[in-house]
């Protein structure tokens, strides 16, 4: 079982919503769509379903070009993050609905309802009607429906901003089992890349309309393709800093410069672009050999056993993720600290040249 998209792209009003795309998702995977708000994903997953037709290309369902065929006329199960329910029924019957349209006996599908319920922590819940329930449980009712029905596709387009903390944490856990044993193709929308490292798999990350790299999840995360991917894969986003390589030294600014390792060696002298992640800079240095750069601090976020920093180093805009509770004034200056091991480097066109140490280990 497999799904393949050759060089899919979508147009509305002659303006591009997803530039060619080609993609092969294979049986019982977990595939991450990953990208900020309007990057292109639940257009993607529109594509994928049959509920869009592409501009240009095919999409290819287990060897067959299903590219012209009606959604009702695939194996597709479809959630969104603004819940779909029939309001006139109870939640079982929601539930039992796709089943019931497939002929299944009325014992299978209450065995079936029963345990998808259990799982949903809904069974309490189950001879209610939809607008008698919360939010939250509205959002579980939908994707227990979209559970039963064994798709070979299952779309999930962000469907787990409604719960609360717990539940979303339980739910991210038991998702990727359920739909490894049941053998679907498992596509999950989220603007947040530390869902994408929770759940694993595979992982796609979008930006304006383009797939900037797919592959499995801890790869995309370690070593992004290019600075984009990067970006996307970073929250807050991967910090940048102008960078000369010259007579075997990396220059930083600020008088920092490091000596070339292995990895940069060969790079020819001239003009990079350095990233760094917000949770790798520090406010006192834990390492030998860090570098330091002055900055004036802009914000401060408290989190509770965290807080963001945001920083203006000479007109660029950083942050930093920092651990404890830091009472720090707006307008002050601030030194801080960052391993250059934990730094990656990029060309002027935006494509990774040379990988941080520990991202070559992983």
């Amino acid at each position: 079982m497999t799904l393949i998209l050759e060089g899919v792209s979508k147009t509305v009003g002659g303006e591009t919503h997803i530039y060619p795309t080609d993609i092969a998702l294979e049986k019982g995977t977990m595939n991450v769509l990953l990208g900020p708000t309007l990057s292109g994903k639940t257009s993607l997953m529109r594509l994928m379903a049959g509920l869009d037709v592409p501009a240009t290309g095919r999409v290819i369902w287990n060897g067959e070009d299903v590219t012209g065929m009606r959604v009702q006329d695939r194996k597709v199960a479809m959630v969104y993050q603004q819940f779909i329910n029939y309001p006139s029924m109870t939640v079982y019957d929601n539930i039992a609905s796709p089943m019931r349209l497939l002929g299944q006996s009325r014992k299978e599908i209450d065995a079936r309802v029963r345990e998808t319920a259990e799982l949903m922590q809904l069974t309490p819940m189950l001879d209610r009607k939809p607008l008698e329930l919360s939010g939250g449980q509205q959002q579980r009712c939908a994707l227990a429906r979209a559970l039963v029905k064994n798709a070979g596709l299952v779309l999930l387009d962000e469907p787990l901003a409604n719960l609360d903390y717990k539940l979303r944490e339980e739910l991210r856990a038991e998702i990727p089992k359920i739909f490894e044993e049941s053998g679907s193709i498992f596509v999950y929308a989220t603007t947040e890349p530390e869902e994408a490292l929770l759940l694993g798999g595979n992982t796609a990350a979008l930006w304006e309309g383009k797939v900037t790299q797919f592959g499995p999840t801890p790869s995309v995360y370690r070593r992004p393709v290019n600075a984009t991917t990067a970006r996307v894969f970073s929250d807050p986003p991967m910090n940048f800093l102008r960078i000369t390589k010259k007579s075997g030294k990396l220059s930083f600014g600020d008088g920092q410069n490091v000596d070339v390792t292995a990895g940069t060696m060969d790079l020819p002298d001239g003009d990079y672009t350095a990233g760094f992640r917000p949770n790798h800079l520090e406010l006192s240095p834990h390492v030998a050999g860090v570098m330091s750069f002055k900055t004036r601090l802009t914000v401060t976020e408290i989190t509770g056993s965290e807080t963001f920093v945001h920083l203006d180093h000479h007109g660029e805009r950083w942050v930093g993720l920092v651990h404890g509770v830091q009472v720090l004034q707006p307008g002050q200056e601030l030194e801080v600290y960052l391993d250059p091991a934990h730094v990656y480097i990029f060309g002027q066109n935006g494509d990774l040249v040379a990988a941080a140490p520990y991202a070559e280990a992983a």
